[in-house]
């Protein structure tokens, strides 16, 4: 039987970049049960199995993967790692879609935010891994703020959100055609330590700061590719290789060789140059 040609008709704006997130790498205690979980939360497909590892994806694009160590220790929030993963969708429609199912099946969320840039819903995976599903709005549609673009932190308009459906609109049964990985928001024990790195490493711009406790660095202009953050893990240092959690950050780019480096805190980035 012939392979059939999977075609993606929407790129949103964040993975057009030349540098940008393709894939996140996760070590968990059950891989089975936390597999389970992204399936059913996202309507994630099964892509393959590979050295140990379950990798999960949309129309052909892989987008997390799964290692089962069921003798790592417990991941630590106020450690350097993962602060959250963040699928981005292709539209608003699709998130409206996601906040019905999410609201039909009473998946739990921890917030709901209108960041000005895009609009987000936040919840946790089993083993604590913080997620974030979002849309962007419209690029032409930020604002700078200075050199800055303007984010913020403000209440969801959720009726709002959901005055996107009609009766018309298909109900969510797999992630849509052009979901990827938008962004990644890390744990680290600096923010200026970890914006210098990434200024160094990838020549990455910083889009916004949070005061002196989170920064926001992308490439070609996007809001923001990676975000770091001390909230909770001011003073970090090294990361626990025995802990499960964040195992890797791949990046795809045309800018830079395929390698793999680490930050400062330890945390594994790996590139793929496209």
């Amino acid at each position: 039987m012939p392979v059939k040609e999977i075609v993606m008709t929407v790129l949103p704006f964040s993975v057009t970049t030349p540098t940008h997130i393709a894939k996140v790498g996760l070590k968990a205690r059950d891989g089975e049960a936390l597999a389970a979980f992204y399936r059913n939360l996202l309507g994630l497909d099964e892509q393959s199995r590979r050295d140990g590892a379950i990798v999960l994806g949309a129309t052909g694009r892989e987008l997390i993967e799964i290692e089962s160590v069921p003798s790592s220790k417990p991941d630590d929030p106020r450690s350097a790692g993962l602060f959250h993963t963040a699928f981005l969708l292709p539209s608003r429609r699709d998130l409206a879609r996601w906040v019905r199912r999410a609201s039909e099946n009473r998946i739990p969320v921890s917030g709901a935010s209108d960041h000005l840039v895009s609009e987000a819903l936040y919840l946790s995976d089993p083993e604590g891994n913080g997620i974030e599903i979002y849309a962007d709005r419209p690029k032409e549609d930020w604002v700078r703020d200075g050199g800055d673009i303007a984010m913020a932190t403000n209440r969801l308009d959720v009726d709002n959100l959901l005055g996107e459906l009609d009766g018309d609109t298909p109900s969510w049964t797999s992630a849509p055609d052009g979901t990827v990985i938008g962004h990644v928001h890390l744990r680290v024990g600096d923010p200026s330590v970890a914006e210098d790195w990434w200024h160094s490493e990838f020549g990455f711009a910083t889009m916004a700061k949070y005061g002196t406790q989170a920064v926001f660095l992308a490439s070609g202009g996007y809001h923001h590719h990676i975000g770091a953050n001390t909230w909770q893990s001011a003073g970090a240092g090294s990361r626990d290789a025995d802990r499960a959690g964040l195992s890797f950050v791949e990046l795809a780019s045309s800018d830079h060789a395929s390698s793999t480096k680490h930050d400062p805190w330890g945390t594994e980035i790996r590139v793929s140059a496209v």
